[in-house]
C-alpha cells in the first residue's frame, strides 16, 4: 500500500503545541500526518498559533498557512473540530462558544471515549505557576526555549554532515535539569488533581511538550506532546484505546530534513498492536 493511499481512521485525534508562526514548528511533518489520517473528532489542545512570537515579529510561511487550510477543510467535510486555546494563543479564549468555519472554541471540554471513560481536555497552562503568577518569567522562558531550538537546529546540521542522526538538545536538557523534572512532576500532579476534582477518569493536555501516558493515583494522565520537538499526536481507536503516535519515527523522517517531501511510494507503517 502506498503512502498516498494509506489513510488511517481514528475515532478522535488530539494535537497541541503546533506553535504556528515560529521557525520551530514542524509544519511539513504535521501536513504529512494530516494527509494520512482522518477522524470523527479533532481536538486542538492549545498553542496552535503562537501569538507571543507573532507579536514580536511576523513569520508565516506557506506550510503554516497550509496547516490552517487543511484543518478548516476537515471541518467543512464533517470532522468535528474543537479548539481549546492555550497560553500562546490565549486571545482566542475571548471567543469561547463561537464557531469559526466549523471550528468551535471551548475553554475546556469533557471527552468520552468509545469504552465509556471520561477525560478532561485542557491545554494545561492554568496549572503552571510561572505562567499564572509571573508572566514576564514565562516570556523569558519562551525566548530561552526558542534560542535552544535554534541551537538545536545548528547542532543537528553539524551532526548530519558527520553522518549522525537527529538528536534533540532541548529534550536532553529537560531530562538532565532537576528543576525541569520537578516542574513537570508538579504539573502532572496538579492536572491529575483537577481531573479527580471534576470526577472524570483522566485528563488529556499539552503545554509542557512532553508526550506521556501514565496512571497518577487512579487518574489516567495523558499529554499529547507537541509539533516542535517530538512531533506526536494522541489518537483514540474505535474501541476507545488511546495511543501516542510519534509521527517522525513512524515515518522515518528526521526533523532536520522536514522540508524534504516523503517519497510517494513509501509504505506507511502498520498501527501498533492493541
Amino acid at each position: 500500500m502506498s503512502a498516498e493511499s494509506a489513510v488511517r481512521h481514528y475515532r478522535s485525534i488530539f494535537i497541541s503545541d503546533l506553535h504556528l508562526g515560529t521557525r520551530g514548528c514542524q509544519a511539513e511533518l504535521l501536513l504529512d500526518f494530516i494527509r494520512h489520517v482522518e477522524c470523527d473528532t479533532l481536538y486542538l489542545v492549545g498553542d496552535i498559533i503562537d501569538g507571543w512570537k507573532l507579536r514580536s515579529g511576523w513569520y508565516w510561511p506557506q506550510a503554516h498557512n497550509d496547516v490552517v487550510q487543511k484543518i478548516l477543510r476537515l471541518a467543512r467535510k464533517g470532522t468535528e473540530v474543537i479548539y481549546v486555546p492555550g497560553n500562546h494563543d490565549d486571545r482566542i479564549r475571548d471567543f469561547c462558544g463561537v464557531h469559526f468555519g466549523g471550528v468551535v472554541v471551548a475553554r475546556d471540554v469533557i471527552h468520552e471515549t468509545a469504552d465509556g471513560k471520561r477525560y478532561l481536555v485542557v491545554h494545561g497552562d492554568e496549572f503552571d505557576g510561572v505562567v499564572q503568577q509571573a508572566k514576564w518569567l514565562a516570556f523569558l522562558g519562551d525566548w530561552s526555549y526558542r534560542t535552544i531550538l535554534m541551537l538545536n537546529t545548528l547542532l543537528n546540521r553539524a551532526r548530519r554532515r558527520m553522518g549522525f542522526g537527529y538528536w534533540s538538545l532541548s529534550a536532553y536538557l529537560k531530562v538532565k535539569v532537576k528543576n525541569a523534572l520537578h516542574f513537570i512532576e508538579n504539573f502532572e500532579s496538579a492536572v491529575a488533581d483537577e481531573a479527580r476534582r471534576r470526577g472524570v477518569d483522566g485528563v488529556i493536555c499539552g503545554h509542557i511538550h512532553k508526550a506521556e501516558m501514565r496512571d497518577i493515583d487512579g487518574i489516567t494522565y495523558v499529554n499529547d506532546g507537541d509539533w516542535v520537538e517530538s512531533c506526536t499526536a494522541l489518537v483514540e481507536h474505535a474501541d476507545g484505546q488511546l495511543e501516542i503516535l510519534e509521527w517522525a519515527k513512524l515515518r522515518s523522517w528526521s526533523v532536520i530534513d522536514r522540508k524534504l517531501a516523503a517519497p510517494a511510494t513509501e509504505p506507511l507503517p502498520e498501527p501498533a498492536a492493541a
